[in-house]
């Protein structure tokens, strides 16, 4: 079994083609840009970057809320196109983009929102013992039928998980891309909404912490990822969690 990242934009038909060569997946799960606004000065240039972890690395930016809806609704677009009907988008997000991802999405057919699921992040502030919890992401799932709703006999379903950013490790052992999620984060999600053999995509795979999740729980992967230099250690990061599952 082979799985590589495929280098391409996720505004891109041909992306897309290529990424799943003619297949549609049962499930979309992703961590796209999240909605960040360009900082400003009063005269309009743009502010030094304040060396928090948020501004380093292969994190974009957007000038206003509404080209972030524009940009959502480019990729995402596309991936309705590429994805089974009855398939859940599984989307995280911060506050900002949350309105503009619901617009899109439910104008697409995507329109039920079946819950958020939460992640309440371990920090510490300096020196002091106590651990906080802040929850700043939140992944979006959505469906497009009321009847995809959990019945009130269907087993409870996790909405929420408490983690560290890199509780594994994973992170820094491959980059310590800005957005990477543990898999403790993500394995209740793809659990609950995803099953063995399905295939799942993947259109913003940074780090690659969804499709390597997605392969430890025996699902198909299909991801892409605009970055070169990412996209790369994202196909290694896959080729190495294939090894360490067969051994």
């Amino acid at each position: 079994m082979s799985v590589e990242c495929l280098q391409g934009d996720a505004t891109q038909e041909d992306t897309w083609a290529r990424a799943l060569g003619g297949q549609r997946a049962k499930a979309l799960v992703t961590d796209p840009p999240y909605c960040l606004l360009t900082r400003r000065r009063s005269g309009g240039d743009e502010r030094d970057p304040k060396g928090r972890k948020i501004d380093r690395g292969p994190v974009r930016r957007f000038e206003s809320v509404r080209e972030y809806r524009a940009f959502t609704r480019a990729w995402l677009e596309l991936a309705a196109t590429h994805l089974e009907p009855d398939g859940p988008m599984v989307l995280w997000t911060n506050l900002l983009g949350k309105a503009p991802i619901l617009e899109v999405a439910g104008a697409l057919g995507w329109s039920v929102l079946l819950g958020e699921f939460v992640w309440g992040k371990r920090t510490r502030e300096g020196n002091s013992g106590e651990e906080l919890l802040r929850v700043v992401e939140t992944a979006l799932v959505l469906g497009r039928h009321e009847g995809t709703r959990p019945s009130p006999g269907d087993p409870a379903k996790p909405w929420a998980v408490v983690a560290g950013y890199d509780d594994d490790g994973e992170g820094a052992r491959w980059g310590s891309h800005p957005n990477h999620k543990p898999f403790s984060v993500l394995d209740p999600l793809l659990r609950t909404w995803t099953a063995p053999g399905q295939l799942v995509v993947d259109p913003f795979a940074g780090s690659g912490s969804i499709p390597a999740a997605a392969l430890k729980l025996q699902r198909q992967v299909a991801c892409m990822e605009l970055d070169p230099e990412w996209a790369a250690r994202v196909s290694s990061r896959l080729a190495h969690t294939i090894t360490e599952a067969a051994a």
